[in-house]
């Protein structure tokens, strides 16, 4: 399971014309998850989420959570993370897991997240759907994260 984090200083998710998710300061999460990924995996994964110490304390150094900041989580399914782009020029997506396996992970992230940070600070996009997401990355600072036996 990876997750590619972003520090944004805001964030949104539209579908079909409609705005579905909306933060400020926070992190716009894109989730990939892998075939071989389980619950333990994505709860570990969004332990580390929500810990991930990448805002800026007092003194300038990257030591504060989204939790310490108070900030906000969209969080966005993206299968493209496990693309395989090693051969020619199409990516070929045998490395993503199938929807079957990967909606329910993606759930259990996002539920966890929601239960630590709370309901009203975790938005998302829609699994499977064709979104256009608007950030401006504040650094910019991204970092990925991986949970798993990849």
């Amino acid at each position: 399971m990876k997750a590619w984090i972003q520090r944004v200083t805001d964030a949104s998710v539209e579908i079909g014309g409609e705005r579905v998710a909306e933060i400020g300061t926070g992190y716009l999460v894109l989730l990939g998850v892998a075939p071989s990924d389980t619950p333990r995996d994505a709860d570990e994964l969004s332990d580390r989420i929500a810990t991930l110490r990448i805002f800026e304390d007092g003194d300038g150094k990257m030591n504060r959570s989204i939790e310490d900041v108070g900030g906000s989580v969209i969080v966005v399914s993206q299968f493209t993370l496990y693309a395989d782009t090693s051969h020619g020029r199409r990516p070929g997506f045998s490395t993503a897991a199938r929807p079957e396996v990967a909606e329910p992970l993606y759930e259990r992230v996002v539920e966890n997240l929601r239960r630590r940070l709370g309901e009203g600070r975790v938005g998302t996009g829609r699994f499977g759907a064709e979104m256009k997401v608007r950030l401006l990355n504040d650094g910019p600072c991204s970092f990925e994260l991986r949970a798993g036996s990849e």
